[in-house]
């Protein structure tokens, strides 16, 4: 390993040789200089990991040095060494990006332990975050081979999306392979799960059954409003568990999170599907019976969520709840975003406040269609970076920081999750046959039973039946569904790109996050 490069700057230097010693035995290259000015241009000439430097000295003080210093290089870590211990210069110095600092006088251990903290740190945290999941790894195995339960398969996921997170602090590829080869297995046996159970979960033949997208709102958000305090439910279109916490840290400044919980998206898991199901309280069967006028099926022309604010307040009408003041707000472009940063004080007035945020969804069908998004997100670590960069500087987090300071509660959730594709799967269909990637419904069709969970008669799952003789089938784990026509054209457009609509942990098991103001 290359020799660590120290620049050590006090102005009594001299009295700190045994220290500079100390450090060059243990392999440290160590340069030392008098004075802020001279420890500026030694930086502009030569390359240096790590300053260490005292903070009241002639001429520059400490703090004015730093400044400079990151001027010249604001990557470079700085430990500021000082006799004074008050608040604001702590203040100070942490707001001036320092990485550590030390209280004199000092020894060389406290030196030596603050520079393997910073220089060492992401190996440090590398090789402990691999040895605690070999020793996780067991009891994960057991617990995908346990027969859990719906309720174990959220905590499976949400396990797997912590050392995802955790892994990808790391340098280290054979455990993020070791991980990802867990993660396909989880969903092989989750595929199993969901063949065996969803059935009996919508037609309410199991003891048990999860909060789905249509008891949502009943289950999950009703639940709290309470009386003079505004309840904004924002459903963020397409973010999965592992996008959710990407963002948590930016909500966090902000809110208390009081629950983190999960539910299950019907299937489809798609939008007009699951979002219609959401604010309607009802699987689609039920709303194409209901509002035969306003469900559209996959194959009709117009939007297919276009009446969700009339489905959620027929919901608050069969609940007995007709009485509560709602707003709702669909932002689907940056000007709606603003118009809702406007506004947002306006909402404080009603009992609930609906926000549907479309942004993810956006980004995910874009990424398909521009080489730009493909580069920029090709992973799923990119995929979280991108959705905590959106977060961070969107009309939403700028709406909701305008109203932190009152008392509201916030629920936050999604519709649906997504997953990245890579196994084609060919399906054969007639001239009627939907385009989705994820899942496909219609006559006729033709397809391996071994890559698809089928319903031949949809209405045993809740799903209106488009044509006579109309199945469903929906991709399992993170396949494809492409025609025979043009295949290796569209293997090749759709390998690695974000969708959804078929049955995967990603697409199913999805966030809904109650929080309230601190």
């Amino acid at each position: 390993m290359a020799l660590i490069k120290l620049l050590w700057v006090d102005d009594e230097i001299e009295s700190l040789q045994s220290q500079k010693l100390f450090l060059e035995n243990k392999g440290y290259d160590v340069h030392t200089v008098t004075n802020g000015f001279d420890a500026i241009d030694y930086i502009k000439e030569h390359p240096v990991d790590v300053v260490l430097m005292d903070e009241t000295m002639p001429g520059l003080t400490g703090l004015e040095t730093l400044a400079k210093i990151k001027e010249v290089n604001g990557s470079i870590p700085v430990v500021l060494i000082t006799k004074n211990e008050t608040e604001n210069l702590m203040d100070d110095a942490i707001g001036s990006q320092i990485s550590d600092y030390l209280i004199k006088p000092v020894n060389p251990s406290q030196v030596l332990l603050s520079l393997k903290k910073i220089i060492d740190n992401k190996r440090l945290v590398s090789e402990k975050t691999t040895s605690a999941y070999q020793q996780q790894f067991r009891h994960l195995f057991t617990a995908l081979n346990s027969n859990p339960n719906y309720t174990e398969w959220m905590e499976i996921y949400k396990k797997l999306i912590y050392w995802e997170l955790e892994m990808s602090k790391t340098d280290s590829r054979e455990m993020s392979e070791v991980l990802q080869s867990q993660k396909d297995e989880a969903n092989n046996e989750f595929f199993k799960y969901i063949s065996k159970n969803y059935a009996g979960w919508i037609q309410q033949k199991t003891p048990e059954v999860p909060v789905m997208s249509h008891t949502l709102v009943q289950k999950k958000v009703l639940p709290f409003v309470e009386k003079g305090i505004p309840l904004f439910f924002i459903l963020i279109d397409n973010l999965r568990f592992d996008q959710w916490k990407s963002i948590q840290p930016v909500f966090s400044e902000q809110f208390r999170v009081v629950e983190e919980d999960s539910f299950y998206s019907i299937l489809p898991t798609a939008t007009q599907y699951s979002r219609n199901a959401i604010f309607s309280g009802l699987m689609p069967l039920e709303i194409e019976k209901k509002f035969p006028s306003q469900w559209k099926n996959d194959t009709d022309d117009g939007g297919k969520n276009l009446h969700e604010e009339d489905f959620f307040r027929a919901q608050l009408q069969r609940l007995g709840k007709g009485d509560l003041k709602v707003s709702f707000t669909k932002v689907l472009n940056h000007q709606a975003g603003q118009d809702l940063v406007n506004n947002i004080h306006n909402l404080l007035q009603n009992d609930i406040n609906i926000i549907v945020y479309n942004f993810v969804d956006m980004l995910s069908h874009a990424r398909t269609e521009m080489e730009v998004l493909k580069e920029l997100v090709n992973d799923e670590k990119s995929y979280r970076s991108i959705t905590l960069s959106w977060f961070e500087h969107s009309p939403l987090n700028q709406a909701l920081r305008k109203i932190a300071d009152r008392k509201i509660n916030l629920v936050v959730a999604t519709d649906h999750g997504s997953i990245r594709v890579q196994k084609p799967a060919k399906v054969i269909g007639d001239k009627d046959t939907t385009t989705n990637i994820r899942y496909k419904h219609g006559r006729n069709l033709n397809f391996d039973p071994k890559e698809v969970l089928s319903f031949r008669d949809p209405k045993e799952v809740g799903l209106p039946v488009p044509n006579v003789n109309s199945s469903f089938i929906f991709a399992r784990e993170d396949m494809y569904l492409c025609y025979p026509n043009n295949y290796n054209y569209y293997v090749q457009y759709y390998r690695n790109t974000f969708q959804h609509g078929g049955v995967s942990l990603e697409e199913m098991i999805i966030p809904v996050i109650r929080m309230t103001s601190r």
